[in-house]
């Protein structure tokens, strides 16, 4: 795995990452449903477009296989594909965003426990938590900061 910063992303690489995103989140976000995964997969190149880093893990084919985004010190988003879960790459992508961009905290959903125990086990802990997301939907979300 080679980790790369994109200087900038190109309507193939957005496609790469948007099929990234699909498959990371119907693997571990199983509270949305299928309509709502449409309905955020239509602002997800937005997104991409608007982070300030966008990191990514490519595989030995140089396809992405993970990314992440940063913001100041916040981590925005990370999405491993699922068959490359278990494997150190969410360890390794979410250290390069300590080590290179002093990333100390992050927003995390509820529902996603799995998520939450993994960034436990890296140094975080909940601060604060919503009812509701940053859309305002019904999903709680936990706050984190690293100790």
């Amino acid at each position: 795995m080679k980790i790369i910063e994109a200087a900038e992303i190109t309507p193939s690489l957005a496609e790469q990452l948007i099929v990234v995103w699909e498959k990371s989140v119907k693997a571990t976000h199983l509270f949305l449903s299928e309509n709502e995964v449409e309905e955020i997969k239509r602002y997800i190149p937005q997104a991409l477009n608007g982070i300030a880093h966008l990191i990514i893990a490519e595989d030995k084919d140089s396809r992405p296989a993970a990314f992440m985004g940063i913001e100041e010190q916040k981590l925005e988003m990370l999405f491993i594909a699922p068959e490359e879960r278990g494997k150190g790459l969410g360890r390794k992508l979410v250290r390069y965003g300590i080590e290179n961009y002093s990333v100390n905290e992050l927003a995390v959903n509820e529902q996603n426990p799995l998520a939450k125990g993994f960034y436990e086990h890296m140094g975080f802990h909940v601060y604060k938590r919503t009812d509701h997301d940053e859309q305002g939907n019904p999903y709680p979300l936990l706050y984190m900061k690293l100790k």
